[in-house]
């Protein structure tokens, strides 16, 4: 357990048995519960294997604490939940890759992609009882080495608590942990909701508009971009939405 900013603590992935896969989240929640500073984070691994072992990616697991918060990684155990989140043509027009209708295989097989602990997927939780609030997670941006683009999503019963903006705030400590120098964000032009959650964490608008195809809507719509650079201290600026 670590202050954010400090570099986290880490341990290894038990395995890949949805029993040992239990023992995980359980030591998960009750780090949760048990820490009660706000903006804690561990990271699940060695953190030797971070840095050297390169052929070992794939058993790293990264947790983060925040005030109400734990992200902790997708596994197929979590499908009903995951499918119950975000089957919601609200949610899903707002994304880019979620297809619309949202049937449960499709969840099955987003908590199934292997995971890549340097582009590290979240399923977003509430610390206090465990209740998933949503999802958030980097990808590596193609041909710009260095940077990844944030996404994420909330369920509606959770929108605005703030929940998107301190998973947020958390992903960009995450980010900055793994020496990423810049994120990259954008949101649909008719969900400004998205645009002030952004500003809260720091990020800037580039001041381009491009059409970006979303599977939910089933055509393309203008999106707003935006990046932050992570310099020690930018962004992370975790303000009720």
């Amino acid at each position: 357990m670590v202050p954010v900013g400090e570099t986290p603590t880490t341990q290894r992935e038990m395995g890949p048995s949805s029993i040992l896969r239990g023992f995980v989240s359980l030591f998960a929640f009750s780090l949760a519960i048990a820490v009660e500073l706000p903006n804690f984070m561990a990271i699940a691994c060695l953190a030797q294997l971070l840095v050297a072992a390169r052929g070992a990616r794939k058993e790293l697991l990264v947790f983060y604490r925040s005030h109400r918060l734990l992200l902790r990684p997708i596994w197929p155990e979590d499908t009903q939940a995951l499918f119950a989140g975000i089957a919601d043509e609200g949610v899903v027009r707002n994304l880019a890759r979620a297809p619309w209708p949202y049937e449960e295989r499709h969840a099955r097989d987003f908590a199934e992609r292997p995971v890549d602990p340097l582009a590290p997927r979240f399923l977003i939780t509430r610390a206090r009882d465990a209740a998933v609030v949503g999802g958030v997670g980097i990808d590596a941006v193609t041909g710009a080495p260095g940077v990844v683009d944030m996404g994420y999503w909330i369920a509606r019963p959770h929108w605005g608590q703030g929940y998107a903006t301190e998973a947020g705030a958390a992903v960009l400590t995450i980010a900055r942990t793994l020496g990423y120098r810049e994120v990259r964000a954008g949101h649909f032009l008719d969900n400004p909701a998205s645009g002030r959650v952004l500003r809260k964490l720091g990020f800037e608008p580039t001041g381009r508009v491009e059409e970006r195809f979303s599977c939910g809507r089933g055509e393309c719509a203008p999106t707003l971009e935006y990046a932050l650079t992570l310099t020690d201290g930018a962004g992370v600026h975790q303000r009720a939405a």
